[in-house]
Parts: C-alpha cells; structure tokens; sequence
C-alpha cells in the first residue's frame, strides 16, 4: 500500500466508478483499474463490488476511505508547509448553505478572487449536516454553517446574523393567517431543503410548538425551487429575511416575522481544530470576519 494508491482507491469511491474517477485524475481507466486492483491484491480483500453502474464500497473499503482521505490531507499539509511563504495559492475548498451562498458570499469571494488572485476556490453546497461532515472528513478546510456548533473537533467562529422568517403567497398577509392556514385541511404543504438542514429543523420545530405536526413536507434540493413554489401558492417556508426580500418587494410573496426575536440564526465559519491553516484559508477567515462584522 502507498500513498498514491490511496489516493486512487479515494477518487473511485467518491466518485462511484471508475471512469468518472479516471476523468477526474485525467488519466486513463485502465490506470485506475490497475491501481486498484493491486491495492485489494495488497490487502488481500476487496474493496469494492462491482456494479453495472459503477462501484460501491465494500465494508473492507467503508473503513479504508477515512484513512485514505487523512493520509491525502496530511501530504496535502506537508506540502503546504513546505512550499508555504504566506502568499496565498493553490486551491482553497469551502463549503456553504445554499441560502448563504447564493446571499451573503458573492461579494466576499469577488473581493477575495481579487486580493489573493492566485487561489482557486472550490465550493461545495449543501445542508449544515453535510457541510459538518465534510470538514471533518477534510474534504473542505471550512464551511459556512448554521449555529450553534458542538462538535469537539470544530473551531466555530462567528461571522453573521441571520433572522429567519416565515415566508408565504403573496395574499397570505399575517402571520396568524399563516397558522390558521397550515391548520386547516385544504392543500398546503411546508417546502424545506434535505434532510440535516438547520432551518428545516427550525420550521419543524415551530410546526410541533403549534401542533401543526400533520402538515405534509416537500423537500427540495435548491432555494429558487422553494421560492418559485412558495409564489405559485403551494405552501410557505422558514428562510432568511435578506433571501425573501426582494421578491416581497416585488409583491410576489409575504414575509411574517417570527415573536420574540425566535428567527435569529447565527452563521459560522468552521474549520477543524488540528488543521493546518494554509495562508490561504488564513487570509479568507480574516476577509470573512472583515466582511460580516
């Protein structure tokens, strides 16, 4: 076993078959097939099981991939520690909310692109759950995520307010009318992201506190899905304040503010505690905080 089979062995997995892997190494299939045949030989078991439609890993290779993953992140560090002269470059990966990417970053990461021009940016969207994830398998060095953060092995900081806010038709005018409306029997459904999202957990949670446990979900992979469906009148959600805005301004749905300041959602940047920070990722947290305060 060497580092480069691992490596071999970790973009198969990811990317579930052999010849979206090879593409992605930019190298040919049969080197792909070749490297990973000699790892099982290695090993004397196999590591995946092979499939008319790619490859899934086997219980041997379900345990193989998170070392496989560290080993590529530790030649990764070494290497950064090396060649490292403080001047951001090389590729950093960020994770971030949909909701936060599409809102609060595209004026971040212009800046950004500009003062540390050469850094690609790699960025990975989804749930808080699967960004929480991520970080700590090290496929991202951080990610913006929705508070509070225990986890031992995460440094969170802290970089914005959100207020969430119940979102419906347009011709839904209060925020009473909204519960007397997912109270009633006629068609109206809750429109959230996937499962592990934050605000998804925030809008069940404020259904179980008004016994509204029977209103039926529509899960969605994308927020322009959400709005689109909630100003066609199919059913209201829990999103940000800033992220509705302008279509209330527009006169195409309505925003309810929730009592008592329960709509604030802190948003955090997390990395993991034993990382090592490339100049990089230094250089967008300091940009970030500079941003958001």
């Amino acid at each position: 076993m060497n580092s480069a089979d691992l490596m071999f062995f970790a973009a198969v997995a990811e990317a579930g078959g052999i010849t979206r892997a090879a593409a992605a190494l930019n190298t040919v299939q049969s080197n792909v097939t070749g490297r990973i045949r000699a790892l099982e030989q290695s090993l004397h078991t196999p590591l995946f099981y092979r499939e008319s439609r790619g490859v899934s890993l086997t219980k041997a290779g379900q345990r193989l991939l998170p070392y496989a993953r560290q080993v590529a992140r530790l030649l990764s560090d070494a290497e950064q520690a090396v060649l490292s002269d403080e001047i951001p470059r090389g590729t950093l990966r960020l994770g971030s909310m949909e909701t936060t990417a599409g809102l609060r970053l595209p004026k971040l990461l212009a800046s950004y692109a500009s003062a540390c021009a050469e850094v690609n940016i790699d960025l990975e969207l989804g749930p808080t759950e699967a960004l929480l994830t991520a970080v700590l398998d090290r496929r991202v060095e951080g990610a913006f995520v929705s508070g509070p953060v225990n986890q031992d092995d995460l440094v969170a900081v802290p970089v914005l307010k959100e207020e969430l806010v119940l979102v419906s038709e347009a011709k839904v005018q209060t925020y009473n009318e909204v519960v007397a409306m997912l109270a009633s029997k006629r068609e109206v459904r809750v429109l959230v992201f996937r499962t592990g999202c934050t605000y998804r957990q925030r809008l069940e949670s404020f259904l179980v506190t008004h016994g509204l446990m029977h209103v039926p979900k529509m899960e969605f992979g994308t927020l322009d899905g959400i709005l689109g469906c909630i100003e066609a009148g199919m059913g209201m959600s829990m999103l940000p304040r800033a992220v509705a805005a302008p279509l209330q301004e527009a006169g195409r749905v309505s925003i309810h503010a929730l009592p008592e300041g329960a709509g604030i959602a802190q948003t955090m940047l997390v990395y993991r505690k034993d990382s090592l920070l490339t100049a990089a990722f230094k250089h967008f947290l300091e940009q970030a905080c500079a941003t958001f305060a």
